[in-house]
């Protein structure tokens, strides 16, 4: 019997690099990113466990959902990081790139 690839590896493959490559994008786009290969992949590994023999392209299955879960800790980690810039300098220094400038040399003391 000839074995067919799982439907989607590829794209849970490329999916956990994006969310891993978009982290900087404020945690938003890397986040949806990895929710939907991890959505993809949980689906992927049921069809996969109920008949292993029938399909190959595991490993990128596999591979896709570990990043997308090391993606789903750096884009918490971001988005966490973007609401303590928001929460500690403000709205309105953030959007005054002047006043930006004096917080942050208040900040460093100088």
């Amino acid at each position: 019997m000839q074995q067919e690839k799982l439907p989607n590896a590829t794209l849970i493959l490329v999916f956990g690099i994006l969310s891993i490559v978009t982290c900087c994008c404020y945690g938003i786009l890397g986040l949806i990113f990895s929710i939907v290969a991890l959505v993809l992949a949980s689906k992927a590994t049921a069809l996969y466990r109920a008949n292993p023999e029938n399909y190959s392209d595991y490993n990128n299955v596999n591979i896709g959902r570990i990043l997308a879960i090391i993606g789903i800790f750096l884009n918490l980690l971001m988005l966490a990081y973007i609401i303590w810039i928001i929460s500690y300098f403000g709205w309105e220094t953030l959007q005054d790139p002047e006043m930006l400038q004096e917080k942050i040399q208040e900040l460093q003391g100088a």
